[in-house]
């Protein structure tokens, strides 16, 4: 039932910015043109076939309540380019044209009692609407296959002077949100990890989430991520998808994402800490789960971000970066705190001194850094996609963190 609200309310919302858009751009065409729009068959038959997908998920919504069965999208590529990229890309442009339409309206309002300088200044207004709507018609698509097929390279330094010489110019790779699926296809893992390899990691840390839903491909994400070559191994935090392989079925999902894992030498470590020794050096990472799943217990994460001051390097991987973890980690002396899960707003969009995401609503850590008392804390952008199959203005990402004593 709740599935079935949220649905509802997604498709009112998906009404309201498609009929403000085709609104302004309806009057934008006739001001400037004097031409009879056209006639309604058209323009409802395109509506209708760009909004099929929704129309579809809730057809098998009804089907799978009333059969009691689990049923799925088509996994084809047909189906994607016919079906799922058309909606997507539209509501992409929709929204994106309709903040900046929304800004002219507020403009409007703003100028309401000054009635001669509005008349003056909003007879441009159909002009900059079929601008802005030409504009990001082009923009959109160009950025989403850039994001697609893109991997940034980010590097980060961490100077501290207390750094012992063993870890000065160690070189920490940080990885997260692989999600394996049919749109990471293998060329797109493929390419992931052989610019991880390039950069000679001396460790690997995975921030969760190797695949997005079904165990259709658990495997090919443990062969992938088990191609990368680590001086001093691989290892990860669980992330949210990493529970949902088998739909509620948690514990079985977790434990063949775990078991996949391991047997490609790639250590998946629950509410757990580990210990890498470098020489007389210790670096101690602290494994905190903490997903939609599961939610760390205040007991069990003050256990685990304790006895930091006999460590060279402190270092907290978590899949959420959420204020409670990251308050602890910061008061308890960590050096570093890495955190995945939001694909660095998957959808951002454009707008004037801002961008606007729909992550925000979650955390105000989006993707990047920031120091909180002593601690670096970064969250990576990482690979794959959820719930839109796109990303916009959001770039893959592979973090490198250089380990350094003193200034370059």
């Amino acid at each position: 039932m709740q599935l079935l609200i949220r649905s509802v309310v997604f498709i009112i919302l998906i009404f309201l910015v498609e009929f403000y858009f085709f609104k302004k751009l309806k009057k934008s065409v006739k001001n400037l043109f004097s031409k009879k729009p056209l006639p309604k068959f058209y323009t409802l038959t395109a509506a209708g076939y760009l909004n099929l997908y929704p129309v579809f998920l809730i057809i098998l919504w009804f089907y799978s309540a009333i059969n009691h069965i689990p049923v799925s999208l088509p996994q084809n590529e047909i189906f994607n380019y016919l079906i799922i990229y058309p909606f997507w890309l539209t509501i992409l442009i929709v929204v994106q044209c309709d903040l900046f339409f929304l800004i002219i309206d507020l403009l409007k309002v703003i100028l309401y009692p000054f009635k001669y300088l509005k008349k003056k200044i909003f007879k441009f207004e159909p002009i900059l609407i079929l601008c802005l709507t030409t504009v990001f018609v082009l923009y959109v698509p160009a950025n989403v296959i850039y994001n697609y097929n893109s991997i940034q390279v980010r590097r980060v330094h961490y100077i501290n002077k207390d750094i012992p010489e063993e870890l000065n110019n160690f070189r920490l790779v940080f990885i997260s949100d692989i999600h394996a699926d049919q749109y990471a296809d293998a060329n797109r893992l493929e390419k992931y990890i052989k610019k991880v390899n390039n950069l000679h990691p001396d460790l690997v840390l995975v921030g969760g989430d190797f695949i997005s839903s079904t165990p259709d491909y658990i495997q090919t994400a443990a062969e992938y991520v088990g191609k990368i070559k680590s001086k001093y191994g691989i290892y990860s935090c669980v992330g949210d998808h990493d529970n949902w392989a088998y739909g509620n079925d948690y514990e079985r999902s977790l434990k063949a994402v775990e078991t996949a894992l391991k047997d490609h030498n790639i250590e998946m470590i629950n509410n757990s800490a580990k210990v890498i020794n470098i020489g007389r050096s210790k670096i101690k990472i602290v494994f905190i789960t903490n997903t939609y799943v599961e939610h760390i217990k205040n007991s069990t994460l003050d256990k685990l971000t304790s006895d930091t001051t006999k460590y060279n390097l402190k270092i907290l991987l978590t899949h959420q970066p959420r204020n409670n973890v990251v308050r602890s980690a910061a008061n308890m002396g960590f050096d570093l705190l890495l955190a995945g899960h939001t694909h660095g707003g998957q959808i951002t969009f454009l707008f004037p001194f801002l961008n606007l995401t729909p992550t925000l609503l979650e955390t105000k850590y989006i993707r990047g850094d920031f120091r909180i008392k002593n601690m670096l804390m970064i969250v990576t952008r990482g690979l794959g996609m959820s719930l839109v199959p796109l990303r916009y203005n959001s770039e893959p990402e592979i973090t490198i963190i250089n380990i350094r004593k003193n200034k370059i």
